[in-house]
């Protein structure tokens, strides 16, 4: 089937980082695992939420350079700008221990836990934290919800420990501009539309956690 030209340039603009860092890929594998216990694949979540964050600022965070004085003398330094607001959606439950993960380099962002507010600022930057990304149906939604706001994909930073070529393919073409931070890109899903190998379904693996959070 052919595909429309648009679809084809929108798909172009998607970008997917997968930062080369060996935490990030051992993380990765604490997930993949089947024998690793709840705990520990929760702590993987968290761990990759705040390493996958770290580097999805690092060319987005707003800062300014102003001259400073130290003991010996003045200098440079570089200071985050604080008047640009961030907003932080998990997508729950399962983005929530990613998020975990992320306040930690986040601590001034505003958490969105019950989906898109009804405003959002004109020049406020927003992380998106979902647990993989699959056929990206549910991703999709979010985003879709987030243009009718007049939120475009380049005030968007999307967190995820795990990705999947065909949930990719749909975000592309639907979304431009849209980056997204992950550990990995797996090929395909599986019958039950899960990732191949991929992590394994996080709503069940986190289970005993979740049926004790508030």
């Amino acid at each position: 089937m052919a595909v429309p030209n648009g679809a084809s340039l929108m798909a172009m603009s998607l970008r997917v980082v997968v930062p080369p860092h060996p935490l990030i890929g051992h993380w990765l594998t604490m997930l993949r695992h089947r024998e690793t216990p709840p705990a520990l694949y929760a702590t993987a979540m968290q761990e990759l939420g705040r390493w996958l964050t770290y580097e999805a600022l690092r060319d987005w965070l707003p800062h300014r350079r102003e001259p400073i004085p130290t003991a010996n003398g003045d200098t440079e330094g570089l200071v985050v700008e604080s008047r640009a607001p961030l907003l932080a959606m998990p997508v729950m439950p399962g983005g929530l221990e990613l998020w975990q993960g992320g306040r930690q380099v986040l601590p001034e962002a505003s958490l969105c836990l019950n989906g898109v507010p009804d405003s959002i600022e004109t020049n406020a930057g927003l992380v998106i934290f979902i647990d993989q990304i699959t056929d990206g149906t549910a991703v999709l939604r979010l985003l879709q919800d987030l243009q009718q706001q007049g939120v475009s994909g380049n005030r968007i930073r999307l967190i995820t420990a795990l990705c999947a070529n065909p949930g990719l393919k749909i975000l592309g073409e639907a979304v431009p501009d849209l980056t997204i931070y992950t550990t990995c890109i797996d090929e395909g899903l599986d019958a039950s539309g899960l990732a191949i190998p991929g992590i394994g379904d996080p709503l069940q693996r986190l289970n005993l956690r979740l049926k004790g959070r508030v």
